[in-house]
């Protein structure tokens, strides 16, 4: 593949990408984010399909104006040119911690700098990039996981399972040119969805830097992503067990389902897990214990909305949690004990974002400060 047709098929991308309005407008410091879904303020039905307007691109260039690097990340957004060509080269981070913790201040300015964006935060797409950048490693030929950023190429990027997320790489985009070579895609998606769920109000996230890009012959085959439309829970134990997770932490990683919401653009699903789609919380788990789950009446893929308001949604994998035992069990356990979660995810998650990562010898172990 040569660069014009990679140029090509970017630009063809670009053009495809669909922006959702704002629905919510959530606080942005993590105190009131928590506060927020502690007090579970539910909409009714009326109020949660009504979507939020306003003059966006007045608003969003006055905020980008005020963010530094924004100025440059609106521009690119509003005139169309996203994505350029990305070069194909090997690229190693050198930045020392302290380096990292700027990367990390420079991408959480960024979460909440587009108010139209959904919920008015670009975090649940950064905890979606870094997972679907890691979640094609196979333990059994060591294939796949976050060392190698392939999704840079068309063949991956193109994947029906990674609709939409084009706007969190290109939301990184303006971050990477900004460090260069000193600084791999890899360890900037992955630290990307670190920042996201820090800021949201999460645990802390133990992260180690070292993952290096790699060419577009390690994109590994489609199909190792989780399929939304599975009911039985043993697809979840094929996709997870694959890459040497276990049940329990199978369960854990699934409660980042508290944050974001599907797009009928992009999976054909529509709507938000929680009634708190910005807020790090165990609430994926009480919603699902908790609300009564009927079928959507729509011409769109199998879902369920919740019988009292119909403004979250569960996917039939979610569904799947509650029909197995030794799943339910550990549903059951994090909807009452939120701490125990978020020291279960935080591990699951550092494990997730390392798989297949050859660390070498005394790589330090990163704990970022909140912005």
């Amino acid at each position: 593949m040569n660069a014009r047709t990679v140029v090509s098929l970017t630009l063809r991308s670009a053009r495809s990408s669909v922006f959702r309005p704002r629905v919510t407008l959530l606080p942005a410091n993590t105190a009131f984010r928590r506060g927020y879904a502690t007090a579970e303020q539910q909409p009714s039905g009326q109020q949660a399909g009504q979507k939020g307007k306003g003059n966006s691109n007045l608003l969003w260039a006055a905020v980008a104006g005020a963010a530094g690097i924004g100025g440059y990340y609106y521009y690119r957004f509003t005139q169309g040119d996203l994505t350029e060509a990305i070069p194909h080269s090997p690229t190693k981070s050198k930045l020392t911690p302290a380096q990292f913790q700027e990367v990390y201040n420079d991408i959480a300015k960024l979460l909440d700098s587009n108010p139209d964006y959904d919920d008015g935060s670009y975090a649940p797409v950064l905890v979606r990039l870094a997972w679907h950048a890691s979640g094609t490693y196979s333990k059994h030929d060591k294939t796949g996981g976050s060392y190698g950023a392939t999704m840079r190429f068309p063949v991956e990027a193109e994947w029906s399972a990674n609709a939409g997320l084009k706007v969190a790489r290109d939301l990184l985009e303006p971050i990477k040119k900004k460090y260069g070579d000193a600084l791999s895609y890899s360890d900037l998606w992955s630290v990307g969805g670190v920042v996201a769920i820090q800021e949201m109000g999460g645990p802390t996230i133990k992260w180690r830097p070292g993952r290096v890009d790699q060419t577009v012959d390690k994109t590994t085959p489609d199909g190792r992503l989780p399929d939304a439309n599975a009911e039985h829970p043993n697809h979840h134990r094929e996709i997870f067990y694959r890459m040497g997770f276990n049940d329990q932490e199978i369960v854990a990683l699934l409660g980042a389902h508290a944050i974001g919401r599907c797009h009928t653009s992009r999976s054909g699903f529509d709507g938000p897990w929680t009634f708190s789609p910005t807020t790090f919380s165990n609430d994926f788990y009480k919603r699902l214990l908790e609300e009564k789950w009927v079928v959507k009446k729509w011409k769109g893929p199998k879902q369920y909305v919740d019988k009292n308001t119909g403004s979250i949604m569960m996917l039939p994998t979610d569904m799947s949690l509650t029909k197995d035992k030794e799943f339910k069990k550990w549903v059951e356990i994090y909807a009452k004990d939120e701490e125990r979660f978020f020291e279960d995810f935080a591990k699951a998650y550092q494990k997730l974002l390392e798989l297949g990562v050859p660390f070498e010898e005394g790589t330090p172990v990163i704990e970022f400060k909140r912005l």
